[in-house]
């Protein structure tokens, strides 16, 4: 009898951790999602992109020429990205994000965070 006790109490600890594991895990893939922004054609695509907060924004260049992604506030910057490199920011305050090539100033384009 008590071997019995002693298997329920461990099934509903072992039960209650999966529901806890569960429930933390759903409520961080939640809070941070990611969007990418494809460099290509000597263009950001898209030319605007609208995330909810705590989004992951990656960029990737698919030119052979050499980009950056540069805010025009001073908000973010990377260094230069060759074919096939990326940059990352996450975006942990709303507002509306300008950014630019440094090296190509007519490539611009917007992250908005809601």
């Amino acid at each position: 009898m008590k071997d019995k006790r002693t298997v329920q109490a461990w099934c509903k600890r072992g039960l209650f951790a999966l529901g806890m594991l569960a429930t933390l895990t759903g409520a961080d893939s939640l809070a941070g999602s990611s969007s990418t922004v494809d460099i290509k054609g000597f263009k950001f695509a898209p030319p605007a992109l609208t995330v909810p907060l705590g989004t992951t924004v990656t960029w990737v260049n698919h030119d052979e020429e050499t980009h950056t992604v540069t805010s025009m506030t001073g908000a973010f910057g990377s260094a230069g990205l060759s074919n096939k490199d990326m940059f990352s920011q996450t975006f942990v305050k709303p507002g509306t994000y300008e950014y630019q090539c440094r090296l190509h100033p007519y490539m611009k384009a917007t992250v908005i965070v809601q």
